[in-house]
């Protein structure tokens, strides 16, 4: 569990601030955290992407369709290896007695890693299983769906722990010592946020000291570490001190869990997967060798941007995973429970919510599936896919998992363990509205995830007139902005007012039986009408849009849907040539498109008629205690101590709760 370190501003910068204040924590202006966020930004496209052509007006139908598909060998593996899971999961893991206990059993832990499961995504060389993002996701839904945290460990150790940085990173040493290791006996950890650090990077605390003898030491104090408590390898996020030979920055670290001064200080429990081994870790005056630094020197970020890429893939796969089982409980409890004379899924008002959870999940498969194999593929550069599958999935995951429990109604708010006791099916409705509760926050809150993909999506606007908006520049590269800009706009611009989404014949290959071309038309104009939106709050708002975060994240979340509708019409039109349930593909595309295009156009009118601006007032008005009033006659059960905890560096006062699994 980690906020990512993601700002959709433009400054760029290449360094961390290093005044530091009492604790080690170094003071930045909001300007300098920005910059040290945008620094650490992949800036450069050299493939292609769908999404970015979207956000632009532009869409690429052709980059998505035919929709690509692994091949054979690596299908065939993938299939073999889903089928030992499968076993596994049916016959080893007692989803219920995680949930009782807490705690994934070692046994079970020890067991998938005989099976190779946490190896998947690791090269067969270095003993992984060598499987496709596609059925790398694939796993993690049907893991997930046996116990959520079970997909989260396996998810944490292997999308964004050691195996997937040192990937893109690593020297071939550390691939060579620690891959192995990943692939079959130890369990990894991602380290980045504290207790006063998440998604603002820049005032990251922990510190990693040049030891004058080629290494580095590290003090501070990481939280919210999952797979902490079990891990045997942590990739530590820590700033080293700018000095003579050290260009310093924020640097990763693959660190040894065992090695002496680390303290796991506490292990955390929250409100759904209550298996996650997430803990506090202390760091004190831990040395770590020079040769366990991935990259160099400031590269931190990057590595961790970069690793995330892919690395979100995983959490929507998983919520893939909850909309089937959603939809499994919602069919079979609604045909069996009557009311009023008649199975309560053909009561209009139930009926709908079902209708949504069939046409969501079909959408959110289509969206990951073509996100994984295109990230197989490498043809495309999917940072934005990626980010769009993580939100939109997080997103409609917990709408559907609400809808399943408000149609189960009263069953669905009471607990598997109280159902099994008084004699009827043990639903865990209410715990998987829990357990998927986090993924709106994990990997990069909907918040943050908004200002990212919305920073992509102006990343062209900013390349060609950044100056022109940047109060610092001076009059000359303003003026030089305003030529380029010129140019730019001058040949961007009215390719926005035509296009082929205004033909009636265009994508006609999509109409067997049921029609999804005006679907695909609608999403091209649409697009059209995204970019010409886009543009005009820039020129409305200029160097203010930064701040526009409402009007932002409406645009990010239109370009989600287009997104949606485009994998769900191209995932159906492939599984119709595949003689594949072509038909009732076609059905549920065609439901989703009309439910999201409905969303869409509601999405349209608020960006221009909204709230944004008298919420700030009452926001500011909360904040000066103007309503303090309101808050009175309720009392607050809340207990005493700090809003966020002491993180002094020194050693721990406290035992440690590190439990290694062999």
């Amino acid at each position: 569990m980690s906020a990512t370190p993601e700002s959709p501003q433009s400054p760029r910068s290449p360094q961390t601030p290093q005044t530091p204040h009492s604790g080690g924590r170094p003071t930045v202006t909001e300007r300098e955290a920005r910059q040290v966020a945008e620094a650490a930004r992949e800036q450069d496209w050299r493939k292609p992407s769908f999404a970015k052509e979207l956000f632009l007006g532009r869409f690429r139908l052709d980059l998505i369709h035919p929709h690509p598909l692994p091949a054979d060998e690596e299908a065939e593996r993938g299939e073999e290896f889903l089928a030992k899971l499968r076993d596994f999961c049916e016959t080893k893991i007692d989803g219920a007695r995680i949930e009782r206990e807490a705690r994934i059993p070692d046994e079970v832990i020890t067991g998938l890693k005989e099976l190779g499961a946490f190896g998947m995504k690791i090269d067969t060389k270095y003993g992984g299983l060598g499987l496709t993002q596609v059925y790398y996701n694939k796993a993690l839904a049907l893991v997930g769906s046996a116990n959520p945290a079970i997909g989260a460990l396996l998810s944490a150790h292997q999308s964004i722990g050691v195996p997937q940085p040192l990937k893109i990173f690593g020297t071939q040493e550390q691939k060579d010592t620690f891959l192995p290791r990943c692939a079959r006996t130890d369990i990894s950890a991602f380290l980045l946020t504290e207790p006063d650090v998440g998604s603002d990077p820049a005032r990251l605390a922990t510190i990693a000291v040049p030891d004058g003898e080629g290494g580095y030491v590290l003090d501070g104090v990481k939280l919210w570490t999952t797979n902490g408590v079990v891990a045997d390898l942590l990739v530590v996020m820590a700033r080293v001190p700018r000095s003579e030979g050290h260009r310093g920055g924020i640097t990763a670290f693959v660190v040894e869990a065992a090695s002496e001064g680390i303290t796991v200080e506490n292990r955390n429990a929250f409100m759904g997967l209550r298996g996650l081994e997430n803990g506090v870790t202390r760091f004190h005056q831990v040395r770590v060798p020079a040769g366990h630094r991935i990259g160099e020197e400031g590269q931190g970020l990057k590595i961790a941007l970069t690793t995330l890429n892919t690395g979100r893939l995983s959490l929507p796969a998983m919520c893939v995973g909850a909309g089937k089982w959603c939809l499994k409980i919602a069919r079979e409890w609604s045909a069996a429970r009557e009311q009023w004379g008649k199975p309560v899924a053909l009561h209009e008002a139930v009926g709908s919510k079902i209708a949504f959870i069939a046409a969501t999940t079909f959408a959110l498969e289509a969206v990951v599936d073509l996100s994984s194999q295109m990230a197989d593929e490498n043809r495309n550069d999917i940072r934005i896919e990626a980010a769009l599958a993580k939100l939109y999935g997080s997103e409609m995951a917990c709408l559907m998992a609400d809808e399943l429990v408000q149609i189960r109604g009263g069953r669905g708010y009471e607990t598997a363990d109280s159902l099994r006791a008084r004699g009827e099916r043990a639903v865990p409705a209410e715990q998987m509205l829990r357990d998927l509760r986090i993924n709106r926050i994990f990997e990069g809150s909907t918040e943050i995830m908004h200002l990212l993909i919305a920073r992509e999506a102006v990343d062209a606007h900013l390349s060609v007139a950044g100056d022109l908006i940047d109060p610092e520049k001076s009059l000359g590269d303003k003026a030089k902005a305003g030529a380029n800009a010129g140019v730019f706009y001058a040949k961007w611009l009215p390719r926005l007012v035509a296009g082929p989404g205004q033909l009636p014949g265009t994508y006609g290959e999509f109409k067997h039986g049921v029609d999804l071309s005006p679907h695909l038309r609608y999403v091209e104009r649409t697009a059209r009408r995204l970019a010409r939106s886009t543009f005009y709050a820039m020129s409305r708002w200029q160097g203010r849009m930064e701040t526009k975060q409402g009007f932002l994240g409406r645009i990010v979340d239109i370009g989600a849907e287009l997104f949606a509708m485009s994998a769900a019409c191209v995932r159906a039109e492939l599984l119709r040539r595949r003689d594949d349930h072509g038909r009732e593909a076609y059905q549920l595309a065609d439901a989703f498109c009309r439910q999201s295009r409905v969303r869409v156009d509601e999405l349209f009118d608020r960006l221009w008629t909204n709230t944004d601006d008298i919420d700030r007032k009452v926001v500011k008005g909360v904040l000066s205690g103007t309503y303090e009033w309101l808050e009175q006659g309720v009392l607050d059960p809340s207990g005493d101590g700090p809003w966020i905890a002491d993180t002094t560096p020194g050693p721990s006062a406290r035992s440690n709760a590190h439990r290694p699994i062999r």
